[in-house]
């Protein structure tokens, strides 16, 4: 077990397998040092999803909860694209969409689910640049999707 699979643990979190492509495109691309890793949603280890808009039925706890449950996926990303979780070497820029109503504008706090996971798991290797948007709907209805970029050491 790697160290942050083992700080994963320590949390009490369980990562998910890496969720299968739901369209034409490829879950993460490595490119020299960094690995993309295309937006996740938030479906849940067990396939349940958090759906639904925040400001328009959720709130921001159950947005930072959709969140968090992206940042999971997109470690299983990592994870599978890598190998091991010990080659993030940084979180360089995570991208965070939150379905919303137009009058909402707390998407910072949600997207913090995202960015709080991943320094709780990576310590200073998970702070990272970020932008939080909203926008007006997403994939399966999905309450957040998370796209990131990673800095990644050689195999």
């Amino acid at each position: 077990m790697t160290s942050i699979e083992s700080r994963l643990r320590e949390l009490g979190l369980v990562l998910p397998d890496a969720p299968a492509p739901v369209a034409n495109y490829v879950p993460a691309c490595l490119v020299g040092d960094l690995l993309f890793i295309s937006g996740q949603v938030s479906r849940k280890a067990d396939g349940g999803m958090i759906t639904g808009k925040l400001g328009g039925g959720l709130d921001v706890a159950q947005g930072r909860e959709a969140a968090r449950v992206c940042a999971l996926n997109v470690l299983a990303q990592a994870k599978s694209a890598l190998g091991s979780l010990d080659r993030i070497a940084r979180i360089v820029k995570l991208t965070g969409f939150v379905n919303a109503v137009p009058a909402f504008t707390d998407h910072p706090q949600v997207v913090n689910g995202a960015s709080d996971l991943l320094v709780e798991v990576l310590g200073d290797r998970g702070r990272h640049t970020r932008s939080a948007v909203g926008m007006s709907s997403l994939p399966v209805d999905a309450a957040v999707e998370v796209e990131a970029i990673l800095a990644v050491t050689p195999a």
